[in-house]
């Protein structure tokens, strides 16, 4: 990518020296580490009333202690996080926490159960949050994937432009969604309280004393609603973001998160029973309840345009914490090393795109449908929020700092409760598609597990002695094989070069046209090039196959001899890109089939410029 156009789509490059500049004060940071969790509002309760309407609408009467449970579960997960942001100061969470405390496979699942999770927040995010524009604009519905994927590049380019410049471009709609929902709270129990609002007329109205369903349905109820604690842990994974103090800045956004998500969820679901919303394919829980409170006018176009974006924009938590979380796998050497390095606006550039690749894939695969991807998600994260907590109170345990009894009891219940949590969601979703969490978190963690072993074979395979060294002082001979088709001026560059290189350099040439052998040889007459040539039959007309054979006697012979063979390939550049169609491409293809078949071979191309 050209230089300059790089710049206008990311912005110049930032030293090293400004990095600090980049950290995040508690405003943006609330924007970009809580807009998954925040964002949950929009779909939790919608996702507790499809697992009880089934029942009749009676039953969803339920979604209000379901809604409860939720919020203390969210109580006990914010006060544990908070104590590990307080010992993990430098991030890296569950992953870290779980590594350093239970073990290397504990950390390699946490790990692979958060990515798996990021992935599906971007998912999740774009297909929520384009499905809550259409349930506006029904005539956009049959664009949806096409819509998803354009968010999902937009969200990957802002966070391309660096962690501070996302949170700013973020930040407005996160905040325009967490007012628009207050003020649909707000105004919706006002308007219950006086007798204004007016709910759906229902064949079986919803009572207060709560038919006798089964507790499964219950817990497939819970789960569904556990949608809205994914996001709780990004905070304490993306710690080292915040501005100093680093821990103090990250407890206050975390309790700041907490107590808004708590609020709007209960919120919503209270105005969902009271209004006796039943979920349906056309229109979200959210635009039924905002269309019953504000009417069709502009308030209720704030309420869909701010839920579409919070929604899309969910996936910047994951744009901010997949990348981070894979830089420390990979620093740990289980993960390419690409992912570990800053790009030129100070974050992972490589794990962005790469994430955004996977979760346009993903949307692709289940075809824009929120519903679709919803029993997969929650479960990998309950999972790492088990780890994390188990982890803290084996690190209270194990290094006993003052108050350690109080941290290790808050963190050893969050622990039980999440590790219930699981499996209840575990068991109620398995067969709605959660299965197949169950078998990605083991495929990750043995191509985890691969790549180490990978990068552990390589240290003895490198490692050089002072005796590999002296032979760096020793001449090396060297033999040189230029194939021709023909002499031109880029041939002279080339037999320049390699006779630079070697005590003996040899043309190739393979007989497949008569005439056009005659032509070269002709040439190689009347211009004297200085070298030998070897022409090779071939009665097939196969250029690729005598050519290689001919390599293979002189690798072979060069083996016998410590000759050290060089295959020095002429190669044009052609001035427009068009230009290499019309013409074959026998240089690229050569040197890909040498690359795999002769790893020790060196092939160097010395190209020549061609003008208009």
């Amino acid at each position: 990518m050209p230089r300059t156009f790089k710049s206008f789509l990311i912005g110049r490059p930032l030293s090293a020296e400004e990095q600090h500049n980049e950290r995040l004060d508690k405003k943006r940071a609330l924007a970009v580490f809580s807009s998954d969790a925040l964002s949950s509002v929009a779909y939790a309760t919608e996702a507790i009333l499809l697992e009880l309407v089934v029942l009749g609408s009676a039953a969803m009467a339920w979604s209000l202690p379901v809604a409860l449970a939720i919020c203390g579960l969210l109580a006990i997960l914010a006060l544990s996080y908070r104590q590990t942001i307080h010992e993990y100061p430098n991030g890296g969470g569950a992953y870290i926490v779980a590594k350093e405390n239970l073990g290397e496979t504990a950390g390699l699942v946490a790990g692979a159960a958060l990515l798996l999770d990021y992935l599906l927040t971007v998912s999740v995010s774009a297909t929520a949050g384009i499905e809550a524009i259409t349930s506006a604009f029904p005539q956009l519905i049959s664009l949806r994937i096409l819509l998803c994927a354009l968010a999902i590049a937009v969200i990957a380019l802002a966070n391309l432009r660096g962690l501070r410049e996302s949170g700013g471009i973020f930040a407005v709609p996160t905040y325009a969604f967490i007012f628009s929902m207050l003020a649909l709270v707000a105004v919706g129990l006002w308007k219950a309280a006086n007798g204004s609002l007016v709910p759906q007329p229902l064949s079986e109205s919803i009572r207060f004393e709560y038919p006798a369903i089964g507790l499964f349905m219950v817990l497939k109820a819970f789960s569904a609603g556990c949608t809205a604690l994914t996001g709780v842990e990004a905070i304490s994974n993306g710690v080292p973001a915040f501005r100093k103090p680093e821990s103090h800045n990250a407890i206050v956004t975390l309790i700041w998160m907490a107590t808004l998500l708590g609020i709007m969820f209960v919120g919503v679901t209270v105005l969902a029973h009271l209004l006796h919303v039943v979920p349906n394919e056309t229109e979200t829980v959210v635009s039924m309840i905002a269309r019953a409170v504000f009417g069709t006018g502009w308030l209720y176009f704030t309420v869909q345009i701010s839920t579409m974006l919070i929604l899309i924009l969910a996936a910047n938590t994951a744009f901010a914490d997949f990348p981070r979380l894979s830089s420390l796998l990979a620093i740990d050497r289980y993960l390419p090393r690409q992912l570990s390095t800053l790009g030129d606006r100070l974050v992972f550039s490589n794990g962005i795109i790469m994430l955004a690749v996977c979760a346009t894939l993903l949307i692709v695969l289940f075809g824009g449908d929120t519903h679709a991807l919803l029993p997969l998600y929650a479960v990998g994260v309950f999972i790492s929020f088990t780890l994390s907590q188990s982890g803290m109170v084996r690190h209270f345990w194990r290094l006993r700092p003052r108050g350690w009894r109080t941290g290790a009891m808050i963190n050893a219940v969050g622990a039980f409760t999440t590790a219930t949590v699981f499996v209840v969601i575990g068991v109620t979703r398995f067969m709605h598609g959660a299965w197949i969490i169950f078998i990605l978190i083991p495929m990750l963690v043995m191509g985890f597990r691969k790549i180490h072993a990978h990068y552990l074979s390589l240290a003895p395979q490198l490692a050089a002695t002072p005796e590999d060294f002296a032979l760096a002082t020793k001449p090396l001979k060297a033999l040189a094989l230029i194939p021709v088709s023909g002499l031109h001026k880029g041939m002279v560059r080339s037999i320049r070069f390699a006779r630079s290189l070697a005590d003996e350099v040899v043309a190739v040439s393979v007989d497949i046209n008569p005439e056009n052998t005659r032509r070269l040889l002709a040439d190689w007459e009347r211009l004297k090039p200085g070298i030998d040539l070897v022409m090779l039959p071939s009665p097939f007309r196969s250029l690729s196959g005598p050519l290689l054979n001919y390599i293979d006697a002189r690798v072979a012979e060069a083996s016998r001899e410590e000759l050290e063979v060089v295959l020095v390939v002429p190669e044009f550049v052609n001035a427009r890109w068009w230009h290499h169609f019309l013409h074959n491409q026998t240089a690229a293809v050569l040197r890909a089939y040498l690359w795999f078949k002769y790893p020790e071979l060196v092939v160097t191309s010395v190209r020549h410029r061609l003008q208009r």
